[in-house]
């Protein structure tokens, strides 16, 4: 969100933890909420970067192990209702968030 170099991403692993960047400098902004912490099989949260927290989409992420080793990664970003006409520009921007994020995932994954 800051855009800092150095910033730290931290999601607390449990039910009503929070998602948020911490700088540098020690100042945290929230990102979102988890909602869901089904280790290994699913995560949820609510999404609400650089907006209010009434405004949040939410996402669920499942993990399920195939035959021969490897993890399938379902993603489902909904809610997108709530936000009315604001609606199209915040997901086509989320869309482009994670059309950036996941190869960066899958090529860590993979490693």
């Amino acid at each position: 969100m800051t855009g800092e170099q150095g910033l730290e991403i931290v999601l607390e692993p449990w039910v009503g933890g929070r998602i948020f960047e911490r700088t540098t400098a020690g100042r945290e902004e929230d990102w979102g909420e988890v909602v869901l912490w089904e280790p290994p099989r699913r995560l949820g949260y609510l999404w609400h970067l650089r907006a209010d927290r009434t405004d949040a989409t939410e996402v669920e992420v499942a993990f399920t192990g195939q035959d021969d080793g490897s993890t399938r990664v379902d993603i489902e970003h909904r809610g997108w209702d709530r936000l009315g006409e604001r609606a199209p520009a915040w997901r086509e921007r989320n869309q482009r968030g994670w059309s950036g994020i996941i190869p960066t995932y899958v090529a860590a994954c993979t490693g």
